[in-house]
């Protein structure tokens, strides 16, 4: 067998449903291109409505089936066993995700171990969980338990496939529900090897499917199915409008991580090097393709032209090229059509009158991939579009403030509020303006650290619910109250 490395062999995949990989049930394939170059990576089966149909009834029966009734001890044991199956296949994954997406190997292989430890820690936290009881009065005891809801839909992105199917699945299973995981499009390689990888860890047929499709289609029968309970969804706001659109008619519980733009507040005591290196790795991590990236580098007046200058020289420094050299730091985009988009945006920033301070052209030699070289767009107004628009690619807006109320009334002037970054020495400070800014997670003097244990979540358009630790279980569960009379 080829390995993912192999880049001359086209892999050929199926959907995974109730325990076997399978063709569509039209036949149809659609290509999975390598963003390096946008040759075929993969032939994939192509999901359409009735492929929906047999992947929610195979969950349906499973869950129906021993898995909700399980012992917790055994639901735990297995999803310790796909935990350990995520680890010794590791590399492998690593190297596949780099080849479908684009991202640097370096950080696919960071991002393995976290996704083993979405199924381990849950499977460890469901068997420690203990039932709260009220009594009244001695004349009545109350007692409350937590059920399984039933099947789940769970939709996720293209720029963190695998470690978020896992971040969705490991909860949800550990709650005793069973799961159908739509992948986007132009990723679906890694959550569909983890239909494989539960099978040989022993996971019951049907408790996870994985189908891949379009989301006019795919998502929107999930969304609209009857036995379908609940939907866990990352992406961007405009369908996750649409996914609470068409889910409202079946009222089913919903959990969004949507779209961001975050601010990412520099002020002018903060250690020099700390915030420096912290702000690059804030939006250049991942091409920028991340939902919490600190797109909007806010910076204190009196360092403004000094950070600037520091922080073009150190974005001039990354090492661009094919994500599978150990040397780089941004690969490619993830799609054609995604660069399209992303340098719109540069268009859009000029007419505005900011002005493009480096970067925004195709690395020489990268021509046949899509490639963008780290951006950094300077005297930037709050409200220009570039600064209003979540972009979603190595593209910087720079904004100066004077003061720690300007800073947080900018940090605010946003639809999103999914997270945000403060660099200070100032104890007092950096908790007035963490508790200031309206937006999910803030970080201070660091970024994209995720505990396990802590809600994750946003506010305004950035999303609904929260999970993380008991808020991934509040979701996953439903909660029963038992009311007995004992006089």
């Amino acid at each position: 067998m080829s390995t993912v490395l192999d880049r001359t062999e086209v892999q050929h995949r199926g959907l995974f449903i109730n325990g076997q990989e399978v063709p569509s049930a039209s036949g149809e394939t659609f290509d999975v291109l390598n963003p390096t170059d946008n040759s075929v990576l993969a032939r994939v089966a192509k999901a359409n409505r009735e492929d929906v149909d047999r992947a929610v009834a195979a969950a349906q029966e499973a869950f129906s089936g021993p898995w909700s009734r399980m012992k917790t001890a055994e639901r735990s044991a297995l999803l310790s066993k796909v935990a350990q199956r995520i680890v010794e296949r590791a590399p492998e994954l690593a190297a596949l995700e780099s080849s479908d997406v684009g991202k640097p190997l370096k950080e696919s292989r960071v991002e393995m171990p976290r996704a083993s430890l979405n199924f381990r820690f849950f499977a460890e936290l469901i068997t420690k969980l203990n039932n709260e009881s009220a009594p009244v009065d001695g004349d009545f005891l109350n007692y409350h338990q937590r059920r399984p809801v039933g099947v789940a839909a769970l939709i996720t992105p293209w720029n963190f496939p695998f470690m978020l199917t896992t971040w969705k699945a490991g909860p949800c299973l550990a709650a005793g529900n069973t799961c159908v995981i739509k992948p986007a499009s132009v990723a679906p390689m890694t959550p569909l090897l983890l239909g494989e990888i539960c099978a040989e860890a022993g996971l019951p047929e049907g408790v996870l499917n994985v189908i891949a499709g379009p989301g006019p289609v795919v998502g929107t029968r999930l969304a609209e199915h009857p036995d379908v309970k609940l939907i866990s969804f990352t992406g961007e706001t405009v369908t996750g409008q649409t996914i609470m659109t068409t889910a409202s008619k079946t009222l089913k519980r919903l959990s969004f991580e949507l779209g961001g733009k975050s601010a990412n507040v520099v002020f002018a005591d903060a250690t020099w090097d700390e915030a420096l290196a912290g702000s690059i790795r804030a939006i250049y991590a991942n091409q920028g393709e991340v939902c919490l990236a600190g797109s909007r580098l806010l910076v204190e007046d009196r360092i403004y032209d000094r950070f600037l200058a520091d922080f073009i020289d150190r974005a001039g420094k990354l090492q661009i090229g094919n994500p599978l050299s150990e040397s780089t730091d941004l690969g490619p985009l993830v799609s054609a059509e995604h660069l399209a988009r992303v340098r719109s945006y540069l268009e859009i920033a000029e007419g505005e009158g900011a002005k493009i301070v480096y970067g925004g052209k195709t690395p020489a030699g990268l021509e046949q991939g899509n490639f963008l070289q780290p951006t950094v767009i300077a005297d930037v107004d709050s409200r220009m579009r570039c600064a209003q628009e979540e972009i979603f690619g190595p593209v910087v807006t720079v904004i100066r403030f004077k003061g720690e109320d300007e800073a947080v009334r900018i940090a605010n002037d946003s639809k999103y509020g999914l997270a945000g970054v403060v660099w200070t020495n100032d104890l007092r400070r950096a908790h007035r303006v963490a508790q200031a800014i309206d937006s999910g997670t803030i970080w201070v003097n660091c970024w994209f650290v995720r505990d396990l244990r802590v809600p994750f979540g946003g506010m305004k358009e950035s999303g609904i619910g929260r999970e993380g630790g008991h808020w991934s279980l509040d979701f996953y569960t439903e909660q029963k109250n038992i009311c007995i009379k004992l006089t």
